[in-house]
């Protein structure tokens, strides 16, 4: 079986520097010496470097077209693919693919580390063995693009970066995982994750301008007014529970509005990591539901974000946008939420 592994920097590969650590390590030889002690064969193993080198913290949706490339160059030419990825915004990335790739037909799989792979006490070279593992085992079973950390494959749009400096870094808060390492390895039964309608013929990620912004006890209608002027392109507001706003506070879901009636999609999301997005439930965000805000279902913040970029990128506007919301294109947001 053919693999093909993209390396796009993070953590996994970083070096000491007198500034803290950077990219810098022999990624392949370290992937070869990998690859004899598993036995497996490297001329199956192609690799790409992408240049620059990046700490995901500096990651953008033109990295995320780069991985898009790179990985649609080597399409006909592996059988399943590896993403090698910092932690810090892989799930950004790996929802972002997902929507862009959902007619790619084979599996990705993203993983990293949350130590270099110089040090004794790193997790590299299991998390990329399970990668590896991971992506030659969803051949046939997943064709989605997938997130393997620890001991766990999630769906890549159903994943969060839950702990800095644990092992099991990333959990998926409203779905369960696809599989987890084992012998055998078990896979669960709702591996199913990559199911949407898709998008046929994806134009390229660009930079759009989205706010992402967080409600706050004593939070004012200026504050939030100054936050949304000029207007950006879109905003996702992160509201309590299950999509509540101060509606006492005077002003403040005129303001929300005043920025629908603009043409600004507001897609409110939740600050709880498991949640349902239920706009209306409460009395605290009838008015800002009947305004037509857009509600996130049970998306995760990363995969919400990601399909903003998106349909933005797409050219979907403000009229159309909360019907594409609310549509699952590559399994991110569970049925019970449509």
């Amino acid at each position: 079986m053919r693999i093909h592994i993209t390396y796009t920097g993070g953590t996994i590969g970083m070096v000491e520097s007198p500034h803290g650590l950077v990219p810098g390590a022999d990624m392949r030889g370290w992937l070869r010496r990998l690859l004899d002690d598993a036995h497996m064969d490297p001329s199956l193993i192609s690799f790409t470097e992408l240049s620059p080198l990046i700490d995901s913290s500096n990651a953008t949706p033109d990295n995320w077209q780069t991985m898009i490339d790179d990985l649609r160059a080597h399409r006909d030419e592996a059988d399943a693919f590896v993403v090698l990825h910092g932690t810090d915004t892989m799930s950004y990335s790996s929802a972002a693919l997902s929507y862009a790739l959902t007619d790619f037909g084979k599996p990705v799989v993203f993983t990293g580390a949350q130590h270099p792979l110089g040090k004794i006490e790193s997790d590299a070279a299991a998390n990329v063995a399970g990668a590896l593992n991971a992506a030659m085992q969803s051949v046939g079973r997943f064709h989605g693009v997938g997130l393997f950390f620890g001991q766990h494959l999630f769906a890549g749009n159903r994943v969060s970066k839950s702990s800095s400096w644990a092992f099991e870094g990333f959990s998926s808060p409203s779905s369960e995982p696809l599989a987890r390492t084992g012998t055998p390895w078990h896979w669960y039964a709702g591996i199913a994750a990559a199911d949407g309608c898709g998008w046929r013929d994806p134009k390229p990620y660009g930079r759009h301008d989205v706010a992402v912004i967080d409600m706050a006890p004593g939070i004012t209608a200026a504050r939030l007014e100054a936050m949304l002027t000029p207007r950006p392109e879109a905003a996702i507001l992160r509201a309590y529970g299950v999509g509540d706003v101060p509606s006492d506070e005077p002003g403040l879901t005129d303001v929300i509005a005043d920025a629908l009636r603009d043409g600004v999609p507001v897609v409110i999301a939740s600050q709880c990591q498991q949640a349902e997005v239920l706009l209306g439930h409460y009395e605290v965000s009838d008015a800002i539901a009947r305004a037509g805000a857009i509600g996130s279902g049970d998306m995760t913040l990363e995969a919400t974000y990601a399909k903003v970029m998106f349909l933005l990128s797409q050219g979907v506007d403000a009229a159309d946008f909360g019907r594409w919301m609310s549509t699952s294109i590559a399994g991110e947001i569970s049925p019970h939420s449509l």
